[in-house]
């Protein structure tokens, strides 16, 4: 089995202690690295391989956001999983937008945190019940100050993918149930995420439930 690579990045080292000891017995899971300043978690991976950060949000000199950002502008390829005591909206869109592919709670159980980077490891998202609940509201109810997104013009075929993309199906999944090949899924795909000027499976859910694209 290929070990996942982590490095977990919180300023209280209880917190990072804490994340260790629940992946004791998760022989998948490897912590490459572990780091209690943003500056520091950036020097790290310029050492150490790593496939997945688990970052704090709520951090002195660099905020987990600008962590996300500045490991996403070098390497798009790390997942980042936020890690957080609260699940604000506005904060939930911000590491949204900076490229996370999962958000959970602190007070989060041994399960959640293993399913969590398991999905993301294998190429999918993971938002915890709450944190999801809150995005539904969010989407919901914009933020007054956000202009209104103009909604694009997807054709019927697009959005039957769609939906099937936000359930997190392969494209050989979607090709099946559509009875279409893998290349026609592909090319719809790629239209959908240029027509809606998105660039990961997130931030295309989030446009599709604001913009009413699915139900």
């Amino acid at each position: 089995m290929k070990k996942i690579h982590l490095l977990i990045v919180d300023d209280h080292q209880m917190l990072i202690d804490g994340i260790k000891a629940l992946l004791t017995d998760q022989s998948q899971f490897h912590i490459a690295a572990e780091a209690t300043r943003g500056s520091e978690a950036l020097s790290l991976l310029e050492k150490h391989p790593v496939d997945i950060v688990v970052t704090d949000i709520n951090m002195p000199e660099m905020s987990g956001v600008e962590l996300v950002k500045e490991i996403k502008a070098k390497n798009a390829g790390i997942k980042i999983l936020a890690l957080s005591m609260f699940g604000e909206k506005q904060t939930i869109k911000d590491m949204i937008d900076a490229g996370v592919s999962g958000y959970i709670l602190k007070n989060t159980g041994k399960k959640e945190l293993v399913d969590a980077l398991s999905k993301i490891a294998a190429g999918g998202i993971f938002f915890s019940d709450e944190v999801t609940t809150e995005m539904m509201r969010a989407m919901t109810e914009p933020l007054v100050a956000e202009p209104l997104i103009t909604q694009v013009n997807l054709t019927q075929r697009e959005r039957e993918i769609l939906k099937l993309i936000t359930k997190e199906y392969s494209n050989v999944r979607i090709a099946d149930e559509l009875f279409i090949s893998e290349r026609t899924v592909e090319t719809h795909r790629k239209n959908i995420f240029r027509k809606t000027n998105t660039k990961s499976i997130v931030g295309l859910i989030k446009y599709a439930y604001e913009n009413k694209l699915i139900d």
